[in-house]
């Protein structure tokens, strides 16, 4: 089982980029999700988060401008940013429970990370 993330990239303050995060094998599902992001010189910081029942909670950093998101079979979830601010740049990783189908056993997966430059 694994957390593929994709998206992310270098845009300019006021931009905006959507983050994919994806369970493989399909026979998985995301139950819960955690975005995060970690700075130079910083720790990692929780920035989003979906329960599984579809509620969401943001840091207040990025209330307003961040979403969390997934898609309805929950092989994937999102995070859209918009007016990306250059304090934003940081590599990002979602983090979720996981759990197969037709089984009540959970497992904790992180994804690779993926880059975000936000340039001024």
């Amino acid at each position: 089982v694994q957390l593929v993330q994709s998206g992310g990239g270098l845009v300019r303050a006021g931009g905006s980029l959507r983050l994919s995060c994806a369970v493989s094998p399909s026979r998985y599902r995301i139950r819960t999700v955690d975005w995060y992001r970690q700075a130079p010189g910083k720790q990692r910081e929780v920035v989003a988060s979906m329960s599984r029942f579809g509620s969401t909670n943001y840091t207040d950093s990025v209330k307003g401008r961040f979403t969390v998101s997934r898609e309805n079979n929950k092989n994937m979830v999102y995070l859209q940013m918009n007016s990306l601010k250059p304090e934003d740049t940081a590599v990002y990783y979602c983090n979720a429970q996981v759990v197969r189908d037709f089984s009540s056993s959970v497992s904790d997966y992180w994804g690779q990370g993926t880059q975000v430059t936000v340039s001024s």
